[in-house]
């Protein structure tokens, strides 16, 4: 997906760098550099409490979920994904990337209405990984480690999450994989210019007015209303896009909200999350009961917004920022 244009020129005359420590919940060791710069193996990294070792590069790693796509790219090792499952919406990519995206074996892009894919451990292991990135209802760590695969969570989806989810959860995240692909100069040069993005837009909307807004994942064809509060991506993301998250005093990544509370916090505006039905969630929030009170539904200021342009913390979380603003301004 291209980026809009004025936030794109803004951001090639912003350079940021920041150097950031990694999060508690996905670490690498503190002497996993070599000499010359490059990783150390083995590397031991601590995933959601776990210790996972890599004594190489992953060479054959299989995608159980779509938010690793965009840092793979970046770093140069997409082309080591040897299969997929899940959905893998066209919308977040340029054609080339879809393209390749394409190519990769897809085992199954059979998701619920909460977006959750189910599989085997045997399915997965049938493509010989040495690296699943993601685990589906059905698949366990264990399983993979005893066949002799690694596995790694996305640190905000761990039992303990990250607390109060930053762009630094993103910065963080994309220094781990360089560090376990051995591409650290790479996921440097991808950091500078997702900070300068950020910066961009946070310089464009430093003198906006202050609005409210909440971003949600309605269930299709009925269901919970999830909410998404500190420790998401949707937090940052909003306060850098000038918006109050309406549930910011929630310190949980998602949470079920009632409609009733929904009316009586009634953001400015809504961002609606889904898995590639855009008409399914709008219709979904708007089939609430008592919904018409709402004054994003009234005044039109509601964003349908695919999945991964907000959750977990992926370079698509910046292009989720860049078109927030597009979309109301500053």
């Amino acid at each position: 997906m291209q980026r809009p244009r004025r936030l794109l020129a803004a951001a090639l005359t912003l350079i940021v760098v920041t150097l950031a420590g990694c999060a508690q919940t996905s670490s690498p060791r503190a002497d996993d550099a070599a000499p010359g710069g490059g990783t150390r193996y083995p590397l031991t990294v601590t995933n959601c409490g776990e210790d996972v070792v890599f004594d190489a590069a992953p060479e054959r790693v299989i995608l159980l979920e779509s938010a690793p796509v965009t840092i793979l790219d970046g770093l140069g090792v997409l082309d080591r994904v040897v299969a997929r499952a899940g959905s893998f919406p066209s919308g977040y990519y340029d054609e080339d990337l879809t393209a390749r995206i394409d190519a990769i074996d897809s085992l199954s892009d059979d998701i619920d209405t909460s977006g959750h894919l189910t599989m085997s451990s045997e399915v997965v292991l049938a493509h010989e990984p040495d690296l699943a990135l993601g685990l589906p209802e059905g698949v366990t760590r264990e399983a993979l480690r005893d066949s002799g695969v690694n596995a790694l969570i996305h640190p905000v989806y761990c039992p303990s999450g990250v607390g109060d989810a930053s762009f630094d959860t993103l910065y963080d995240q994309v220094r781990m994989y360089g560090r376990i692909f051995d591409r650290s100069d790479e996921a440097e040069s991808v950091v500078r210019e997702l900070q300068a993005r950020v910066a961009a837009v946070e310089a464009e909307t430093a003198d906006a007015a202050p609005r409210s807004a909440a971003v949600l994942y309605p269930s299709v064809g009925g269901g919970p209303l999830y909410a998404y509060g500190r420790g998401s991506m949707a937090q940052p993301q909003l306060t850098a896009a000038g918006f109050e998250n309406v549930f910011s005093d929630t310190a949980e990544r998602v949470f079920e909200v009632s409609v009733e509370e929904l009316i009586a916090r009634d953001p400015d505006v809504l961002v609606l999350l889904h898995q590639g039905d855009e008409d399914g969630v709008a219709a979904a929030i708007a089939s609430l009961p008592g919904s018409e009170a709402l004054r994003a539904l009234r005044d039109g200021d509601v964003l349908p917004q695919l999945f991964n342009f907000t959750e977990p913390p992926t370079p698509l979380s910046v292009t989720g920022l860049e078109l927030i603003v597009e979309r109301f301004g500053s």
